[in-house]
């Protein structure tokens, strides 16, 4: 049996991403860090947790791991497993363990997505211990300096059998994200889109009329990204009315009735051409 080589994980070099902050979340995210602890970001989706993790990332010069929480995603995704490479029994390094032995910021998003079995190695990362064991090769790694684990789930989205238990998230420092205020979220729209301040204003104004819909049961509501991503497309060259029901309305439901619910907000607020 041999080990295989450490996968090489450079630092960040390259400008922070952008990032407008909507309170206190940069320096709450700077003194955990520092202070070495775990991070739990609550909020919906499209809401700026992604891009605030990248943006600190780069910030705190730490190389970023990323993992995307699905129904399969279990420990051994994150730890590593054996495999036979060339006749010869190999440990491959999970990304959670790339994270671990070179110090850098491992962030799961969606955690709830994932098999409850992840908690066996998240714990012992998230207290004092700050270990990851890795009982199929039998060692127990210390956290490298820098190491920081970060975590995000949608509290709203998720039903009772996929909430976070107690014994996980108050292991964590919480930090609870939403939409931003519509000066700050047209300005976002507006930097990451390149369109103009009228545009992100009227998809904003579109954006706070679909959220304060109560009478269709829509499963996720219109998020800053899928602004952003009409912003894009207007500033292309589409009609803004087009841009906004492919990348706004459209995906918010396949229901015929409520799409149709939908557009006439849309044609409310921003008309039809």
């Amino acid at each position: 049996m041999r080990t295989s080589p450490l996968h090489a994980v450079a630092p960040i070099t390259a400008a922070a991403p952008s990032y407008l902050p909507q309170a206190d979340e940069v320096s709450l995210f700077e003194q955990t860090f520092a202070a070495h602890l775990p991070l739990l970001l609550k909020g919906p989706t499209g809401c700026g947790k992604t891009r605030l993790v990248e943006h600190m990332a780069a910030r705190l010069g730490r190389p970023l791991i990323t993992v995307s929480g699905h129904d399969d995603l279990g420990a051994a995704d994150l730890t590593g497993r054996f495999l036979i490479e060339g006749g010869d029994t190999v440990w491959v390094d999970g990304p959670l363990t790339r994270a671990v032995r070179s110090g850098a910021i491992f962030y799961l998003d969606e955690v709830v997505e994932a098999r409850k079995d992840i908690t066996v190695v998240l714990h012992p990362l998230a207290d004092d211990r700050r270990q990851l064991p890795l009982d199929r090769s039998g060692e127990l790694l210390d956290a490298a300096p820098g190491f920081m684990l970060v975590l995000s789930y949608n509290p709203g989205y998720q039903h009772l059998l996929k909430g976070l238990k107690p014994s996980t998230r108050q292991r964590f420092v919480a930090l609870s994200l939403g939409y931003p205020e519509p000066q700050l979220e047209a300005r976002i729209v507006q930097s990451e889109s390149g369109c103009s301040v009228e545009v992100a204003q009227q998809l904003v104004r579109l954006a706070q009329a679909l959220r304060r819909l109560t009478d269709h049961d829509l499963e996720e509501t219109a998020s800053t990204r899928l602004l952003v991503m009409a912003a894009r497309l207007q500033a292309g060259g589409m009609v803004l009315a087009q841009a906004a029901r492919a990348a706004v309305i459209e995906a918010l439901s396949d229901d015929a009735q409520t799409l149709a619910a939908l557009a006439e907000v849309q044609d409310a607020v921003l008309g039809r051409h």
